[in-house]
C-alpha cells in the first residue's frame, strides 16, 4: 500500500513502468534546457499555497468553518465560501478567499489509497475529448485522462458557482487553483475549465506531485493560454505517469526539488535533464513513493 495521497496503483504501474518517449517522438522536445535555481524568497512564496493544498485533505466539515487545526492555522485569515466531497467517490474540495494572498483559492484533495473508489479513478488512463458542455470551444485534438476528467466533472459546476460567488463577495481579481496528486490533476482541469465560463479575472494553478493529465495538444493549450506551476519532490514517481508512450505530456512550468533540497525551474515540457523529474526518475523502479507526500519546503501533504 502506498502512502496517503499517492495515485499509483498496480494497474498504472503495469501501464507505465517506463515513461521513455517512443522513437517517433521528436526528441528535441526532451532535450536538456537551461535549469535555474529558485531563491529562498521564491521558495518561501509558495508556502501558503502548499498549505492550502495540504488542507484539502481535511474534512469539509472543518474547512467550511476553517477549524482544521494546524492546517487551517497556516493560513489564518482565509475566508471559506463552500466545501464538499466525501473523500471517496468525490474528492474533498473547498473554495474561499485569502486576503493575505489577495486571491480566491480553489483546492482539491489528492487520492487516499484507503479509498478504493478514488483509486479506481487513477487507473482509468484512456485519453478522451473533454465534455463540450463543460469545455466549450476547445479543439477536438485536445484530450485528457478520462478518469481525471470524470472526477473533475463531478464538482465542476458546483465549484464554478462557488468561485463566482467568492469573486463577487470579495471583488476578487485573481483565482488560484491548488492540489496534490489526483487533486493536482483536477486543479489543472479546473484551470482549463473555469476561464471558459468566467471573464475579467486572472487564473493560475500551483500543483504538487501532479501526474500527466493530457496529450500533447492539451499541454500546448495550457502553455499558450494558462499559467501553471507544477512542483515535484525528489524521486516522486507520480509525475512520470501515465507514460509518454501512452500519448501523455506535461505542460511547461515544472519546479523540481532535488535531493539536496535545492529547488530548480525546469523550462519546457517534460524536460529530460537529470535535474528535472523526467531525467531524474527514468522509470518507476528508480523512484521513491515516500517522496510523493513531501516535504515540500517544510510541508508534508495531509491533514
Amino acid at each position: 500500500m502506498f502512502s496517503k495521497g499517492s495515485i499509483l496503483s498496480v494497474t498504472v504501474c503495469a501501464l507505465a513502468y517506463v515513461h521513455a518517449a517512443p522513437a517517433s517522438l521528436d526528441t528535441s522536445l526532451l532535450k536538456r534546457q537551461s535549469i535555474t535555481a529558485l531563491s529562498t524568497a521564491q521558495i518561501t512564496a509558495f508556502r501558503p499555497f502548499t498549505s492550502f493544498a495540504s488542507t484539502a485533505y481535511c474534512s469539509p466539515s472543518t474547512t467550511i468553518n476553517w477549524s482544521c487545526g494546524s492546517n487551517c492555522a497556516a493560513n489564518p485569515d482565509f475566508i471559506p465560501t463552500a466545501s464538499g466531497g466525501d473523500g471517496s467517490s468525490v474528492q474533498f474540495w473547498y473554495v474561499g478567499f485569502s486576503p493575505s494572498q489577495n486571491t480566491v483559492i480553489v483546492a482539491h484533495q489528492g487520492t487516499d489509497t484507503a479509498e478504493i473508489e478514488a483509486d479506481a479513478t487513477d487507473i482509468d488512463a484512456v485519453l478522451e475529448n473533454l465534455d463540450s458542455t463543460l469545455f466549450p470551444g476547445l479543439s477536438s485534438s485536445i484530450e485528457a485522462h478520462s478518469g481525471f476528467a470524470n472526477e473533475q466533472a463531478k464538482t465542476a459546476t458546483t465549484i464554478l458557482s462557488a468561485v463566482q460567488s467568492t469573486i463577487k463577495a470579495h471583488s476578487a481579481t485573481t483565482v488560484t487553483l491548488v492540489g496534490h496528486s489526483l487533486g493536482a490533476a483536477i486543479a489543472l482541469l479546473d484551470l482549463v475549465y473555469l476561464p471558459l465560463h468566467i471573464s475579467g479575472v486572472s487564473f493560475k494553478a500551483i500543483t504538487y506531485g501532479m501526474p500527466r493529465v493530457g496529450n500533447q495538444a492539451f499541454a500546448n493549450f495550457v502553455d499558450a493560454n494558462r499559467v501553471l506551476t507544477h512542483i515535484n519532490n525528489k524521486e516522486d514517481i507520480v509525475p512520470i505517469v501515465p507514460g509518454l508512450f501512452l500519448g501523455y505530456h506535461h505542460p511547461s512550468g515544472e519546479v523540481h526539488i532535488m535531493d539536496n533540497n535545492q529547488w530548480v525551474s525546469c523550462p519546457g515540457q517534460d524536460n529530460a535533464s537529470t535535474e528535472c523529474i523526467v531525467g531524474d526518475v527514468p522509470n518507476i523502479f528508480d523512484g521513491d513513493t515516500s517522496d510523493h507526500d513531501g516535504p515540500y519546503d517544510t510541508i508534508t501533504m495531509g491533514c
